[in-house]
């Protein structure tokens, strides 16, 4: 546990040297309040307009950034070390791979983590003071399902990007996979499913194709946000069908920390089986 905690210890404090934690909270605060006030200047509105809008909005800005966030900061955790020379000394010292790993894991995964509260929990903040006539318990349930899932989100593609870095036998390739990785959960998933479901003309089998969503990190954190959200054109397309899903919210969280876990587990068997 001396050994894990020392290497969480030293990813947290070398995030805070390269102001990652920093930058990341920084960039949460700005997109969410400026999409708290002007997520609706498209249609001629300025000004905070709805929680549920607010959190919707989010939501789908946080799917395309959150993955990219998390796999910038995990992708070179291993290949990196290898191409610097620093992971075969690291193993010189009584510390095993799977704690090498974990540790990792929880120094990079607290950056993550703490970023993501301070950055939309500021936000938060700022809409209860600045708005008023607001249901503080509604802001509060809202945007705390929104952050924990978030978090946990980050988690998964950080394991996932422990995975690849793990594979990967140089930093560029890490990269190059990373990059794969994120369009096809964050793009090209969705958009193959819709087209099967156009090519089938809606016959492919209506029940299986709302499970299929589970296998996207990313379709689960939406339905865990917009399910129960007055979100109106938020919920269509592929989103809609996940409403037709026989699980409830629990279900959804239960299977989204069941990526992290697995990812994590995948990344500790390639990472054990890596020639140093």
């Amino acid at each position: 546990m001396n050994a894990i905690c020392s290497i969480a210890r030293k990813e947290l404090q070398d995030g805070l040297r390269n102001r990652w934690m920093l930058a990341i909270s920084l960039l949460f605060v700005v997109l969410a309040v400026g999409i708290a006030w002007f997520g609706a200047a498209a249609s001629g509105q300025v000004g905070f307009s709805s929680i549920d809008a607010t959190v919707a909005s989010l939501t789908s800005l946080a799917t395309f950034l959150i993955p990219l966030i998390a796999l910038l900061l995990a992708y070179d955790a291993i290949v990196g070390e290898d191409e610097g020379g620093t992971l075969l000394l690291l193993l010189t010292y009584p510390l095993s791979r799977g704690q090498l790993l974990l540790g990792k894991f929880l120094g990079q995964g607290l950056i993550l983590a703490l970023a993501t509260i301070l950055g939309f929990g500021a936000a938060a903040v700022a809409i209860a003071a600045m708005v008023s006539d607001l249901n503080l318990t509604v802001l509060f349930v809202a945007f705390s399902r929104f952050i924990v899932s978030s978090i946990l989100l980050g988690w998964a593609f950080m394991a996932l990007a422990y995975l690849l870095s793990a594979q990967a036998r140089e930093k560029s390739s890490a990269a190059g996979m990373a990059l794969g990785v994120w369009f096809w959960f964050v793009l090209v998933f969705d958009l193959l499913l819709l087209a099967l479901l156009v090519a089938s003309k809606g016959q492919f089998s209506p029940q299986l194709l709302p499970w299929l969503l589970l296998l996207n990190p990313t379709d689960i954190y939406r339905q865990i946000n917009l399910n129960g959200l007055n979100a109106g054109n938020e919920m269509t397309g592929l989103l809609a069908l996940g409403q037709s899903l026989p699980a409830d919210t629990l279900v959804l969280w239960s299977v989204l920390g069941l990526w992290v876990i697995l990812l994590l587990a995948l990344a500790y068997h390639r990472f054990a089986r890596r020639p140093i």
